[in-house]
């Protein structure tokens, strides 16, 4: 009997640990491929950091330095980091479907829309998403996309949305240049 508790107590621990991984694993983006868009772009940057080189970039972040310890506390519970950006000289030289696609996936369930914005005038729409599994947050995906350019970042992993901002200008993620409120106004 203390033999099959035991079994038992091991596979509902295994299975919370798979069943945290694949809730994880959700929030991860299938991007298409983009590397036909490099020989047209004039600014590309593709960032794909995993766990492992999450750690690895930690690891150079100053610990005495205020942002930097900052930006360390943040990186610790992600997954990874990974942005896809791409700037033209001609209006909508990447083909606007597969940008559309990436918007399509964030329409499965676990991600709720935190920020639209449509431009008309400026044919500009950004999308900001949050997947979370009801108490913690776990993805992150912001897509921009303009005439002549286009950025999409996915941030998998905890996300500790109060430190977040910490990250921006860092690691390859942009300053979104968002004002915070006072909260003493």
């Amino acid at each position: 009997m203390r033999q099959l508790k035991r079994v038992f107590f091991v596979a509902l621990v295994g299975t919370l640990f798979f069943a945290r991984s694949a809730l994880a694993a959700d929030a991860l983006l299938r991007l298409p491929n983009f590397d036909a868009l490099e020989s047209k772009a004039n600014k590309v940057v593709n960032i794909s950091l995993d766990e492992k080189l999450l750690g690895i970039a930690a690891r150079f972040l100053d610990p005495g330095d205020a942002e930097n310890a900052a930006a360390r506390a943040v990186i610790s519970g992600l997954k990874g980091i990974y942005v896809k950006s791409y700037a033209f000289d001609a209006e909508f030289a990447y083909p606007k479907a597969d940008v559309d696609a990436v918007r399509k996936q964030l329409a499965a369930p676990g991600w709720q829309k935190l920020l639209e914005v449509r431009s008309r005038k400026d044919h500009a729409d950004v999308d900001i998403y949050l997947m979370s599994d009801g108490t913690k947050a776990n993805g992150l995906a912001i897509i921009a996309s303009e005439p002549r350019e286009f950025t999409i970042v996915n941030i998998v992993g905890a996300i500790d949305l109060q430190k977040l901002h910490q990250l921006e200008g860092q690691l390859g993620i942009p300053k979104l240049q968002l004002e915070q409120k006072d909260a003493h106004k």
